[in-house]
């Protein structure tokens, strides 16, 4: 399964450049630990960790829409709101690095998005490049090039291994991204098409209990959708297609929310609509999915997320411990490492988080830390980097704690 080793995140809000893990340069990659399968950003409020997790659902609105409306979805405010105050001419830029497989060399994708003459967003520059699996160093070979809307596409799956290179020189419309074109119409290009599949399989958790409070039409859908409305449809399609799974995921969520017995969905024959029927402990007559707590629906969210059975190959979560007690959250954290480490197809998962007891659960090289500095702009440190931080976790401190005593701030570093 594809995984991203590293992205990087220039003049975007507060992140006026930042790298996390193994990213790409047009000489080489530089030498780096690649993300961990578990990966945690935290910081104080204000720092960015809400624009990181932006930037991750700013890429993947562009593979669905024109720029313009990927600026203004979500509540971004266009474009202007999304550069780096006191960068203004400065573009947006975003960088990824993946691996299709272990096997495979590196795949370094990079967009550059401004503005046109009509001050609309439009793509300054856009490649993507990766070396033969035989080149062990040297610059990486663009199998696309863009400037303005023209450049040149490598032809066949294989080609950038030769030393003929099939081009093709190409021109599109710059207010979308080429990536989403080529993808659509040039079917020489497979490598484009996977890595578009790739990004557009991310999930990003917009979850939040009131939508998952919503009763929704009967009918079965295989995969939780980005705010959690849907999770009666996806009970619905456990239940049928994979009734051992399900009960699985209700056994974990019994064994976590002491009360909850079973969870069933149930249709109403005149509306058509249905809901989910919580029969909790003591109780003779079951709850509806409006009537449960904020953490019980949170939870059922992550369980159905975690156990999808073709799941996404990246989850990204903005501060899951929201609505859960606090001793729950090194079960979750262990729950979201066991899925991205310990199951065969199990995605990625990023986190941005605020809670120290998230992060007691939490090794110091799945940690970056984000600090926003006397300039107003981020700058981003992984935990083990602070010697004596891993140095403190080894003799058995918790990493969460020692967030909470100022160990992970820059200027306690700097006085250690």
């Amino acid at each position: 399964m594809a995984s991203i080793e590293g992205f990087r995140i220039q003049n975007y809000r507060v992140l006026r450049d930042i790298a996390i893990g193994r990213i790409g340069t047009d000489e080489n990659l530089i030498s780096a630990n690649p993300l961990t399968p578990l990966t945690a950003v935290i910081g104080k409020n204000g720092s960015g960790k809400s624009s990181v997790f932006d930037a991750f659902g700013f890429l993947t609105d562009c593979m669905d829409s024109d720029l313009e409306t990927a600026c203004n979805a979500r509540g971004r405010g266009g474009y202007d709101k999304l550069t780096t105050n006191g960068n203004e001419d400065g573009p947006v830029k975003i960088t990824v690095c993946y691996r299709e497989s272990e096997n495979d060399p590196p795949i370094i994708y990079e967009v550059a998005i401004g503005k046109d003459r009509n001050e609309l967003p439009a793509v300054r520059s856009e490649s993507l490049r990766q070396r033969a699996k035989n080149q062990s160093c040297g610059r990486p070979k663009s199998f696309l090039h863009l400037e303005n809307g023209r450049g040149t596409v490598w032809i066949g799956d294989d080609a950038f291994e030769g030393d003929e290179l099939q081009k093709k020189e190409v021109e599109f419309e710059p207010h979308k991204l080429a990536i989403v074109s080529l993808a659509e119409q040039f079917s020489e290009n497979p490598r484009i098409a996977r890595f578009k599949k790739f990004i557009r399989a991310w999930h990003l958790s917009y979850f939040y209990p009131d939508a998952a409070r919503q009763i929704s039409r009967a009918g079965v859908q295989k995969h939780l959708n980005l705010h959690g409305d849907n999770a009666g449809n996806v009970v619905q399609y456990l239940e049928r297609e994979h009734p051992i799974i399900l009960n699985r995921i209700l056994e974990d969520i019994s064994e976590k929310i002491p009360g909850i017995g079973t969870i069933k969905t149930h249709r109403d024959e005149i509306t058509g609509n249905l809901c989910l029927l919580f029969q909790d402990k003591g109780f003779v007559r079951p709850f509806t999915q409006q009537q449960m707590s904020d953490g019980t629906l949170k939870m059922l969210c992550y369980m159905l997320l975690l156990r999808d059975p073709d799941p996404p190959p990246f989850i990204c979560i903005e501060e899951p411990e929201n609505g859960l007690y606090h001793k729950l959250l090194e079960t979750l954290a262990g729950e979201f490492r066991t899925h991205a480490t310990g199951r065969k197809g199990g995605a990625q998962v990023f986190i941005t988080t605020h809670q120290p007891y998230f992060v007691d659960a939490l090794e110091p090289d799945e940690v970056w830390v984000l600090e926003k500095g006397s300039d107003g702009v981020s700058k981003i440190r992984r935990a083990s980097e602070y010697a004596y931080v891993q140095a403190m976790t080894d003799e058995g401190q918790p990493l969460g704690s020692l967030w909470h005593s100022d160990y992970l701030d820059a200027r306690q570093a700097n006085a250690l």
